[in-house]
């Protein structure tokens, strides 16, 4: 489908043609309608599917043209990082070039400048805010925040926020919203501590589904099962053999961020790290040196697997076994990307090969496993299912027994806008009830469905 099927703003079709955007995306071609429409919406759809202009291309035509206040906050969106309210904001400069609708980055690692030039906005009443959690509630407690007439509620990355100790703050925000604001959940994953939050945020609302899909056949992934204390080696050995540039390594904590970088800085590398620590200054140039060449390997943390977008990427490197199956294909989907090639490996300990077996049973295939240099002394045998064969969510499959259990047994339609070329019906902000009473099944062939 294609942008100027859906009915947007002339406007707004110019931006989008002027940045080379025609075909939609999956999540784009369900979830704009709906929008459009009024409704509440939960959307589940990975990384790199198009969930940032899935929300605000919609948003922005809406507060262009329905008659939303000028001197107020109409739309607040809710992102886990510093890095994904930038970039939110970037695509929002893209999308809204043609139309008046300001927009304002809120977030934290600013100087004192920065901060009161994001209360004067916020005093003055940007139309979309982007802010992360941390950082709003940090305005909201000085009392000149007024959400009051807020249209437009979007939390994005929700899974991750949750990950990462927001909910308090996503629900301090949302007590200070009305109740008749269009709420909007964009989440890469929907465990159930996600999905218990949008019952208590969302009414009524239209649930659509984009399944996580594979890895591209582009990234050549491989694995080395090994000991712990093998793997800084192993991963030395990757940058002689293959190459040592445009790569992302990514450990599971903090600690072990900074101790890599250090001793790959020793070997004479240009590593840089980024994690959550930094402040935004060292951020923000940790991420341009990457950009321009001047940094050769990234190690982070799962604060790049979501959002961020570095093209060229050559290998990704998991250091550490991530979590979820999810959280590998959002790492490893770094790479490979505008129609490139590129390389995924990840070492596998022991106490990590349940869990690159669940990640395995995942994708469906088995993938492949390298063998470790002579020098570098023997690898264990990869036994991912010795303690019971799980499914890919980490659940004991039915008829397998581990030795604990064995010890056990044996003692709305939107209103019409009008002609494109002018004569636009104009809409009170808060009519939204009497759209969601016009339009009773707005995506009966969308593939999505109201809960």
């Amino acid at each position: 489908m294609r942008f100027d099927e859906f009915d947007l703003s002339d406007e707004l079709l110019d931006a989008l043609d002027t940045m080379q955007f025609e075909e939609c995306t999956p999540i784009q071609e369900q979830t704009i309608p709906v929008i459009l429409e009024g409704h509440d919406l939960i959307a589940c759809a990975q990384t790199g599917t198009g969930k940032t202009a899935a929300f605000l291309l919609p948003i922005i035509d809406r507060i262009a043209f329905d008659g939303f206040p000028a001197d107020a906050i109409n739309c607040l969106i809710i992102s886990p990082t510093r890095e994904l309210a930038q970039q939110i904001d970037r695509q929002m400069e893209g999308f809204s070039y043609y139309l008046p609708v300001t927009s304002l980055a809120v977030y934290g690692g600013t100087d004192g400048a920065g901060f009161s030039r994001q209360k004067h906005a916020l005093k003055s009443g940007a139309d979309v805010v982007i802010s992360t959690p941390g950082r709003m509630i940090d305005h909201i407690r000085m009392g000149y925040v007024d959400l009051s007439e807020l249209s437009f509620l979007v939390l994005d990355e929700a899974d991750r926020m949750l990950d990462m100790g927001f909910y308090d703050d996503i629900m301090r925000i949302v007590k200070c919203i009305p109740k008749e604001c269009q709420r909007l959940m964009f989440s890469a994953t929907m465990p159930p501590k996600t999905r218990k939050l949008a019952e208590a945020l969302l009414t009524d609302p239209v649930q659509i589904n984009i399944a996580v899909s594979r890895p591209t056949e582009k990234i050549n992934q491989s694995a080395f099962v090994c000991h712990q204390p093998q793997k800084t080696a192993i991963l030395k050995h990757l940058f002689k053999e293959y190459h040592s540039k445009r790569v992302i390594v990514f450990a599971a904590s903090k600690i072990n961020v900074k101790d890599l970088t250090r001793e790959l800085r020793r070997s004479g590398l240009k590593a840089a790290e980024m994690h959550s620590d930094l402040d935004q200054e060292k951020r923000d140039h940790a991420i341009l040196d990457f950009k321009s060449g001047k940094t050769d390997i990234l190690v982070a943390t799962d604060i790049l697997a979501r959002g961020i977008d570095i093209d060229d990427i050559s290998m990704v490197v998991n250091y550490d076994v991530p979590r979820e199956a999810e959280d590998y294909i959002h790492r490893i989907g770094r790479t490979a990307r505008a129609n490139n090639c590129g390389m995924a490996v990840t070492l596998v300990n022991e106490q990590d090969q349940q869990r690159f077996g669940r990640i395995e049973a995942f994708l469906g295939y088995e993938v492949r496993k390298n063998e470790i240099p002579a020098e570098l002394g023997s690898a264990p045998e990869y036994k991912p299912n010795r303690h019971g064969r799980r499914d890919a969510k980490g659940n004991r499959r039915k008829g397998s027994t581990s030795t604990h259990q064995h010890r056990k047994d044996s003692t709305g339609g939107r209103k019409d806008k009008g002609i494109r070329n002018g004569n636009r019906h104009k809409k009170p902000h808060n009519n939204r009830s009497e759209s969601k009473k016009d339009s009773q099944n707005p995506i009966e062939n969308k593939n999505a469905h109201k809960n």
